[in-house]
């Protein structure tokens, strides 16, 4: 995968982080956030809220950068505006402040930016095809990474034997043996702890690329049919940069949502064309 998909991520095993050499899927912590919003481990306890506004804090006001926030109007249609701190603390009139947009109006705007995400059946075919392709890439570098520690493991051991007998013979003394000894056994056992690392990393790979595209697909459903809470969630998940003008929302993906938008869109406008070998080709190529 090229720069818009790669990131050298960090792996924490046994209280030490190690850093990784490879291009990860996605980065680490998109992938625990969406791990949380698939099986909702990572909820956290929140205080009683007289009301849970599924978009505040989520949208800053294009023109002045303050945040879009909700408000109950009439004691039961919500609003969003901007706080308008902005021009306040400049001593002006808070003129963003005044421009309302109703939640329902939010909603169906996110609703429709998620449906970008959703693909059919050939397209999760080739988006599988990149995936496994990446994937075999992964395990070639950890099985050679594998090998490495392994031959340097039997290494120290061979050490350890060879100043056993120096010892034996006299050549070396017995406080000098179990120093050295205690030495190479802790750094058999660092390495016994990075090649079991290596072993569970290569085993996950695949399952985490194919649960990013178990979100992806089913964004917009999963946004529909959720309360605000877990909309907020998903929308942080998935979108970045989102800033609100004249009732309109604008936001852009994040990797790799961006590049799964990106190939659905492809896909649809080779569909409609009767292209289909040609988008699969600008499709890899992205990937």
């Amino acid at each position: 995968m090229n720069s818009r998909t790669g990131f050298v991520h960090q792996r924490q095993w046994n209280g030490k982080l190690y850093q990784g050499k490879h291009e990860a899927l996605v980065p680490v912590e998109l992938w625990e956030r969406v791990q949380g919003v698939m099986d909702g481990r990572n909820a956290s306890k929140h205080c009683r809220m007289t009301h849970d506004f599924a978009f505040s804090g989520l949208i800053a006001c294009a023109r002045c950068g303050c945040s879009v926030v909700g408000e109950i109007k009439r004691h039961k249609c919500i609003y969003y505006h901007c706080t308008g701190y902005a021009d306040k603390c400049r001593g002006e009139p808070a003129s963003c402040r005044r421009k309302y947009v109703r939640e329902e109006v939010l909603e169906q705007q996110f609703t429709a930016m998620l449906g970008r995400l959703r693909f059919d059946d050939e397209v999760l075919e080739w988006v599988r095809e990149a995936l496994h392709a990446s994937d075999a890439d992964e395990r070639r570098e950890h099985q050679e990474a594998i090998a490495r520690l392994q031959a340097e493991h039997a290494r120290l051991g061979e050490r350890i034997s060879a100043m056993y007998v120096d010892k034996l013979d006299g050549k070396i003394t017995g406080a000098f043996f179990e120093e050295m000894s205690g030495k190479w056994r802790e750094e058999q056992r660092r390495l016994q702890r990075d090649i079991e690392r290596h072993e569970e990393a290569e085993q996950s790979y695949m399952d985490e690329g194919l649960r990013i595209l178990e979100i992806a697909r089913n964004a917009q459903a999963l946004f529909e049919r959720q309360p605000a809470r877990e909309k907020r969630r998903l929308l942080k998940i998935v979108l970045s940069k989102c800033t609100w003008e004249d009732g309109e929302v604008v936001a852009t993906f994040r990797q790799p949502f961006d590049i799964l938008a990106e190939t659905t869109a492809i896909a649809a406008r080779a569909a409609t064309a009767g292209q289909a070998t040609s988008a699969k080709n600008e499709i890899w190529l992205g990937w």
